[in-house]
């Protein structure tokens, strides 16, 4: 018997994701906003998040979180990190015991500096947690581009049962037990693509582009093995793949943001003008708390959290940059 999928959230990652699932087993796609219930039902689409791009037929959506998740077998969430705990408080009591739950957002909770995966053991401490990340933009992925993804789950069984649900068609998805790696890596990564959108929008060049990718990674690694996450995971898709994705891509929202601030507009405006969520800008902050916690420099995210936050200018932030004095390539700087 397939299994019955429950996606949370309309935006363009979880819209996605639900068209792909809802090729391989019966999924219902919660939105809050009714308007776009009735688009995805009506015309199979959702042009406020995906204009233009036609989701499968076969996908159903509600805006009745009950009626929602009540028969699901598996739930799959794509809320921003800053309304994700208040929307899984909304849901809990109508979820079934031992439903696996995977997550879809890549960003840290604000406050607490917890991982989305961490915010479900709170509330949901029996049900088995997973996060699906890589270099996966969403638009690609609905026109049927080919691309890679990761499930992680501690439980490597229960990843290898539903890694079926999520691979279809040229969307490969791999397997993958370090959990807190390949979520912090989805997190981090949106930070640094802010500071290469930067680069890019005061006229840097490709080398700088690239060393800002780099020594990124360097950083990102660093605070992910603090935090418990493997090495090698900050390699692979989790790591580099979403990282390169997300800093080149003209689709990535967080390298659009690094543009404009290196344009000159400031960050209000910038996030005014946006329809969808950037995580990067307010995970700036929490990864700087994180870092010091455990006592990890991070000098990109320290100057990206600057500049969002208007303490410095593009210039400025690059000018401390090249000011710090370098030594091994191992270390920080």
């Amino acid at each position: 018997m397939a299994l019955k999928v429950a996606v949370i959230g309309g935006g363009s990652w979880g819209t996605t994701m639900a068209s792909v699932v809802a090729r391989n087993c019966p999924t219902t796609l919660w939105a809050r906003d009714l308007e776009t219930v009735k688009e995805v039902n009506n015309s199979h689409s959702n042009s406020k998040y995906l204009k233009g791009l036609i989701l499968n037929k076969k996908l159903k959506a509600n805006n009745s979180l009950p009626e929602t998740v009540k028969d699901a077998d598996v739930i799959i969430m794509a809320i921003p990190s800053q309304y994700y705990r208040s929307v899984l408080n909304e849901t809990k009591e109508f979820i079934r015991p031992w439903v696996p739950i995977v997550s879809l957002t890549k960003g840290i909770e604000q406050g607490t500096c917890l991982r989305m995966t961490e915010i479900i053991k709170e509330i949901l401490p029996e049900h088995p947690v997973g996060v699906l990340t890589g270099p996966n933009l969403a638009r690609e992925i609905l026109q049927g581009q080919a691309a890679a993804s990761v499930l992680a789950m501690v439980d490597t069984n229960i990843a290898q049962a539903l890694q079926k649900i999520f691979r279809s068609g040229l969307f490969r998805v791999y397997t993958n037990d370090d959990l807190i790696g390949c979520e912090l890596g989805g997190a981090l990564k949106n930070v640094i693509a802010i500071a290469v959108g930067m680069g890019d929008g005061a006229g840097a060049g490709d080398n700088t582009r690239a060393t800002m990718i780099t020594r990124g990674l360097a950083e990102l690694t660093r605070l992910g093995v603090a935090l418990g996450g493997k090495a090698p995971t900050f390699a692979g898709l989790a790591g580099m793949g979403d990282l390169l994705a997300t800093c080149i891509s003209p689709l990535s929202r967080n390298r659009q943001v690094g543009l404009q601030l290196g344009a000159g507009k400031g960050i209000k405006q910038i996030i005014e003008e946006m329809s969808m969520v950037a995580e990067g800008v307010k995970t700036s902050g929490v990864v700087l708390e994180l870092a010091k916690k455990h006592n990890v420099e991070m000098p990109i995210t320290s100057e990206v959290f600057k500049v969002v936050n208007g303490k410095c200018t593009v210039q400025d932030a690059f000018k401390g940059l090249l000011k710090r004095e370098t030594g091994a390539e191992s270390e920080p700087g």
